[in-house]
């Protein structure tokens, strides 16, 4: 029997494999610029080649690669059973962006990406990584060089942690301007990783 999901086009794309992109209809922010094919496979092949890095200085993330956990959503196949009188085939899962590691934030992929960017260039233009061992990132002679160098960003707690984080590790001086209302753990989880 073939599923009806012509209410939920975005499920039917899904269940054929094909790419998707949602954007909230509510928002009012506009997507600015074009992601390609080429930007993603640039991406990827990046956080590949810093999982040597990463796996050394965060521990946490076992093969270096920053992934989130995959929980099974049941209840949600049940609903859109309900809702479309047919359940949809195999099984539905959430990417629990929630639990990334490093700084367990939606935001950490993008804030960590452009922090390991600057510090590639950074790295690259000082004679290093001529070997393609990214994890001598970790080491004191690397932290002094990246010492000499400020990063910045305002952010409510998401993005700043993720670039606080990433950019103390590598030895960044780094600051982030945190709103009023920002969370108060995020914040204090900011002073503990001495980005204060």
């Amino acid at each position: 029997m073939e599923n009806n999901f012509s209410q939920f086009p975005l499920i039917g794309k899904m269940q054929r494999r094909e790419e998707v992109l949602w954007l909230n209809p509510s928002s009012n922010g506009t997507l600015s610029g074009k992601v390609t094919v080429e930007d993603v496979d640039d991406a990827a092949e990046r956080l590949e080649r810093f999982a040597s890095y990463i796996r050394k200085v965060f521990p946490a993330t076992g093969n270096g690669i920053i992934e989130s956990p995959l929980k099974e959503i049941s209840s949600m196949r049940d609903m859109l059973a309900r809702e479309a009188g047919v359940a949809p085939a195999g099984r539905l899962f959430l990417k629990c962006d929630s639990s990334l590691p490093i700084s367990g934030s939606i935001k950490a992929r993008g804030g960590i990406y452009e922090v390991l960017c600057f510090a590639e260039r950074v790295a690259l233009q000082n004679g290093y990584l001529a070997d393609g061992d990214y994890s001598v990132l970790a080491d004191d002679k690397l932290r002094e060089l990246f010492s000499r160098y400020s990063l910045a960003v305002g952010s409510t707690g998401n993005l700043g942690l993720s670039i606080g984080i990433m950019g103390a590790e590598l030895g960044f001086r780094v600051t982030v301007h945190m709103s009023t209302d920002a969370k108060q753990w995020k914040k204090d989880l900011l002073r503990e990783k001495g980005e204060a």
